[in-house]
């Protein structure tokens, strides 16, 4: 994240909390703390804060849990993944060849075990 960042960050929660401190120096001593951090990540996490609470987001807000939210993210893409797997398998799904259902009941009723 570089500073421009941090003022786009500070002009979206300065909407919400007028009262919210912009200046230089706050966004520079924000830019110390978050400059290792996504932008991305960080305007979602304040986009939720806005959504959730009263009072402005401190950085410890801004920066939210990232490792929660990349375990989020990995799970939505799994769990995409194996949608995508089903709906395949769906499309290839075919009824069991004529005769393979009768073949079963005389293997389980031991039809097939006499020359053992």
């Amino acid at each position: 994240m570089d500073r421009a960042d941090v003022i786009e960050l500070f002009i979206e929660i300065k909407s919400e909390y007028p009262n919210f401190d912009d200046s230089d120096e706050e966004i520079d001593r924000h830019l110390r703390y978050m400059k290792d951090f996504p932008f991305e990540a960080a305007l979602e996490n304040v986009v939720h804060h806005i959504k959730t609470n009263r009072w402005p987001p401190g950085i410890s807000d801004i920066r939210g849990r990232l490792g929660d939210q990349i375990d989020s993210q990995r799970s939505k893409q799994a769990a995409a993944v194996h949608l995508e797997r089903l709906e395949g398998w769906r499309q290839l799904d075919e009824p069991p060849p004529p005769g393979y259902w009768e073949n079963m009941r005389k293997l389980i009723k031991g039809a097939g075990n006499e020359g053992v």
